[in-house]
């Protein structure tokens, strides 16, 4: 406890990558921050960071020991925050990063209604199917479908990810109705061109864990694109949820081998991620807030 502002100044570095660019953050000098930092490396008789003229990277320890300096601080700040969050109205801009899929299906709709709620709020959509960099690129906060939400970084979660094997009626009265995992090698599989979600898809089971090889003649790196095919008549394909739960619910396509689950490329999960060490501030709050009660632990697309 005694080492808090030490803590709070080497992980500020660590973010800042330079002593300079930490001293500017924290509005102090380039002298001060290397103080607190030595002061910490002594407290824990371990050397955090190695340093030359021109570089400054992490040493193993060090990495380990931002990780818990960056979540002590940011529990400490929301600590401060949670005393004044509900006097305080959300105001200015979110710059906020998703998957063009998902953004466009359910981001970009619920930005909406959440504007309508706090019209002092603004918001800036990047959608990009590759990951951003929050700190060098400036943005407040990412949605991403994932199990690895990203090191060093304050994630909460919004909903599950769930998947499903699927095609057109007309394509199933055409090539039948695959029974097993096994049955797929006798079909026209659409594939996600994204790394382990190509040519081999995972399911499990009532008998444990099934990988099979699948094969077919159209592959995209968009779910959108292959819900397109879908409807089509083109083939089956292993899809994310909310891609296709509307044409599941109105019966324009069709889930098979519901007895076995799915295991998609993206992950299992919903995660709003943002940097830590820094003031949570109200308008973000509010809108994972909003996302969450939107969508939640029963996504509205999985109904």
């Amino acid at each position: 406890m005694d080492n808090l502002t030490e803590m709070a100044v080497f992980a500020k570095v660590v973010e800042a990558k330079s002593f300079s660019a930490a001293a500017r953050s924290l509005d102090t000098s380039k002298s001060a921050v290397s103080k607190h930092v030595t002061k910490l490396e002594k407290a824990l008789g371990a050397r955090l960071l190695n340093r030359t003229t021109r570089h400054l990277s992490l040493t193993e320890i060090g990495a380990t020991v931002y990780e818990h300096c960056a979540r002590i601080v940011a529990e400490s700040e929301e600590a401060a925050l949670a005393v004044g969050r509900h006097s305080r109205e959300p105001t200015g801009t979110i710059k906020l990063s998703t998957s063009v899929a998902f953004g466009k299906m359910h981001i970009a709709p619920a930005i909406a209604d959440f504007l309508r709620k706090y019209p002092k709020v603004s918001v800036q959509l990047v959608l990009t199917d590759h990951a951003v960099d929050l700190a060098e690129e400036g943005f407040d906060l990412v949605i991403r479908l994932t199990d690895k939400p990203g090191l060093n970084l304050v994630v909460r979660k919004i909903a599950p990810l769930h998947y499903a094997v699927c095609g057109s009626p007309a394509y199933f009265k055409q090539a039948g109705l695959p029974r097993t995992p096994q049955d797929l090698a006798h079909h026209n599989c659409l594939f996600y061109a994204y790394q382990s979600f190509q040519d081999r898809w995972s399911f499990k089971g009532p008998d444990g864990p099934v990988s099979v090889r699948i094969r077919g003649n159209f592959q995209v790196n968009n779910s959108e694109a292959i819900r397109e095919a879908l409807l089509a008549g083109m083939g089956v394909g292993l899809v994310p949820t909310f891609t296709v739960g509307q044409d599941l619910r109105l019966g324009t396509l069709k889930a098979v081998l519901t007895k076995y689950r799915p295991l998609g490329g993206f992950g299992s999960s919903i995660y709003a991620a943002y940097l830590p060490n820094r003031n949570l501030a109200p308008k973000v709050r509010a809108f994972v807030d909003f996302l969450i009660e939107r969508i939640g632990p029963k996504p509205y697309w999985d109904a």
